[in-house]
């Protein structure tokens, strides 16, 4: 059992979303082990494709860098078991020193041969990122209090989003002056930094009970735990069709915008275009969960996606920037309300299992999304892809936002 420990009773009444975070000790902190091991992780993210590319010329080994990094989530229900078989404070400690670690090895990759090491690297990288997330759901969920939670995830994501307009350009200077090994010490730097910050939290643990099942069986209670609850289920399979649709659509991406006549170099534009709207809806999440619940939160930030892929077949440069700071701020949201509807909904000692596999079954259809467009891209015409995908998601929007229910706006009390 882990024991809620917060230094301020008010922080429910401060007035800003930023300031009712930062006033809990507890979230601050978190916040700031986010902020600090995002950046090392965003600049090697890109940095590691880079890397491939330079000593191979291969586009498809580069990509592979991604498919490593990613392929770990299709075993989150059984890696976040490990996280409710120990104490969390301490695993999610040892999931940012091991990558630090780990990517100090990457100053032996100096040529192809050696690229073997960079994909194992990034592999147990990815490995690493799955406990680490399941370990923090379930942390947080007692060291912060819940009326924090949306806030905090909303800000959680407003700072993954900033990471990731800033720390890939750094990545790719740092590599540019310095090469790989540069990025990768850049990168252990930030989980060292990351391990400082967690171990500054204030969480009473105690051991958690020894398992009376097997491990198999563990993860499968996880499962049904997700499944069976009335509230969660449609929330993780809307952020799972969410994702599928949103991997077709960032398939699209080059095709927009050579429909807009420009370079592919424009892409980044329109990215760094999106990542605003995703900081902006990052701020605002807090009170919109709490005016709204989650799952009207989720379909209002759906329908809002839906129609921004649509448009996106328009061939107009304004309508693609106001598509793209749609998806921006539409896209987040169904990921947020999951989050802290499976933080604030799941019993303690099986929050690390579910929110592993509501991970796992939110981010892993992105994947299969992303090569079913890379497939359609090449055979249908965007103004048929683009609103077919736009149909789909306003389906699944009207599918999340029943009729209201007397559970869709509480907020359980401090344990």
């Amino acid at each position: 059992m882990t024991t809620r420990t917060t230094d301020t009773g008010e922080a429910g009444r401060a007035p800003w979303p930023l300031a009712r975070v930062l006033r809990d000790r507890n979230a601050g902190l978190y916040l700031a082990g986010v902020v600090v091991s995002g950046f090392g992780s965003s600049a090697l993210g890109l940095a590691a494709g880079v890397w491939v590319k330079d000593l191979t010329g291969s586009d498809g080994l580069a990509a592979l860098c991604l498919l490593a990094l990613w392929a770990p989530t299709l075993a989150g229900p059984a890696l976040g078991t490990v996280a409710d078989r120990v104490r969390r404070k301490p695993l999610l400690i040892a999931a940012n020193l091991l990558p630090a670690g780990l990517v100090l090895t990457l100053f032996a990759v100096d040529s192809r041969g050696a690229l073997w090491l960079l994909f194992a690297v990034l592999f147990l990288y990815g490995v690493a990122g799955v406990v680490q997330d399941a370990a923090e759901s379930a942390l947080v969920a007692a060291a912060v209090d819940p009326g924090l939670l949306g806030d905090f995830n909303g800000l959680r994501m407003t700072a993954n989003e900033g990471m990731k307009l800033v720390a890939p350009l750094a990545g790719a200077g740092l590599y540019a002056a310095y090469g790989g090994p540069s990025v990768a010490a850049l990168d252990a730097a930030t989980f060292v930094l990351a391990t400082g910050v967690y171990a500054a939290l204030r969480v009473r643990e105690a051991p958690p009970e020894r398992p009376a099942v097997n491990w198999r069986r563990q993860t499968a209670e996880g499962a049904r735990c997700l499944w069976g609850h009335p509230g969660l289920r449609p929330l993780v399979l809307a952020g799972g069709v969410t994702m599928l649709c949103a991997g077709v659509g960032g398939a699209t991406l080059y095709a927009v915008v050579d429909n807009l006549g420009r370079s592919p170099a424009y892409a980044g534009v329109l990215y760094a275009v999106q990542g605003a709207g995703s900081v902006t809806v990052g701020i605002l999440s807090g009170p919109a969960l709490r005016r709204l619940g989650p799952r009207r939160f989720g379909a209002a930030g759906i329908a809002l996606f839906a129609v921004a892929v649509a448009v996106r077949a328009v061939p107009s440069d304004a309508v693609v920037w106001a598509s793209s700071v749609a998806v921006g701020l539409g896209l987040p949201t169904v990921l947020i309300a999951a989050s802290t509807a499976v933080q604030r909904e799941t019993p303690g000692p099986l929050l690390g299992r579910v929110s592993a596999t509501a991970s796992s079954l939110v981010f892993a259809p992105n994947v299969l999304g992303l090569a079913a467009g890379a497939a359609l891209v090449e055979t249908v015409r965007l103004w048929l892809l683009l609103p077919a995908l736009g149909t789909v998601l306003l389906a699944t929007a009207a599918a999340l936002a029943p009729a209201r229910r007397p559970t869709d706006r509480r907020t359980p009390s401090p344990a």
